[in-house]
């Protein structure tokens, strides 16, 4: 995969499609840029899809942490500004979600329009207790047994009962997340300190806020209070659980693919 050297670190980033548009697809926590390959299969047809490596993760160089979510939609920017992007669409799934409000609150000019799935402008006091969870975790047992551990609260009971081969699949490549623990709280640091409370009227570009009815780690009741702070938002309710970009990638995809259909310019 190609590198760009930006500063501090140097950003993984991959290319999929000829597309005369642009979408760029920003991650969520622990996640590396191979976490999109069902939207990147759904989304390459008509688009050329920009996919990349957070601070911390993947092939993108660790940093000194903590994060912070303003800190890695700078990233974003200087990685969009080195490969000339003019106006993209933007598409970020839990962290990447945030991410991308604060790119879209700096940069809303460069942006057609900016999908916030799964994600909150602040995480209340249910996420922070969660999160000071997984933060107690790391240290003892581990980045792979802490992601591991998550899938119980990421997928729906139906997914663990009915489509048993598959969560078996999804427990091992989680179990084996080769990330570094410090990178991971220094990650974790990011979503736990976010906050566009106040901020949000900044984006003035068509938002797609895309919840899912089952997600138990970011519950819709935090995003319809990001979304009522949007000047442009579509809400759009979909299936599945926090993890339904796996889980269920077609209605994910679909969901995706009609509001960017109704926002070509």
């Amino acid at each position: 995969m190609p590198r760009i050297a930006l500063g501090d670190l140097e950003i993984d980033y991959r290319i999929d499609g000829a597309g005369p548009k642009t979408l760029v697809l920003v991650n969520g926590l622990a996640d590396a840029k191979e976490s999109w390959e069902a939207q990147v299969a759904a989304f390459a047809g008509s688009y050329r899809v920009i996919s990349y490596d957070n601070r911390g993760v993947g092939a993108t160089t660790v940093t000194t942490g903590p994060y912070s979510t303003r800190q890695m939609a700078a990233d974003l920017h200087a990685l969009v500004d080195a490969l000339e992007l003019d106006r993209f669409h933007l598409i970020g799934t839990s962290m990447g979600g945030m991410i991308a409000q604060e790119y879209a609150i700096a940069h809303a000019d460069r942006l057609r329009s900016v999908a916030l799935c799964n994600t909150y402008a602040w995480p209340g006091p249910y996420c922070l207790r969660m999160f000071q969870l997984w933060r107690e975790m790391i240290p003892h047992l581990g980045v792979g047994f802490t992601q591991r551990e998550i899938l119980l609260w990421a997928f729906t009971t139906g997914f663990v009962e009915d489509r048993p081969e598959e969560c078996a699949v999804f427990e091992r490549e989680l179990a084996a997340n080769q990330q570094d623990p410090d990178a991971y709280l220094a990650q974790l640091s990011a979503i736990e300190t976010h906050d566009t409370r106040g901020r949000l009227a900044a984006v003035t570009c068509p938002a797609l806020t895309l919840v899912a009815t089952h997600d138990l780690i970011i519950y819709p009741a935090l995003s319809q209070r990001m979304h009522e702070e949007l000047p442009q938002s579509t809400w759009v309710e979909t299936p599945g659980g926090h993890a339904m970009l796996w889980e269920l990638p077609d209605a994910f995809n679909a969901a995706v693919l009609a509001f960017l259909a109704s926002h070509p310019d």
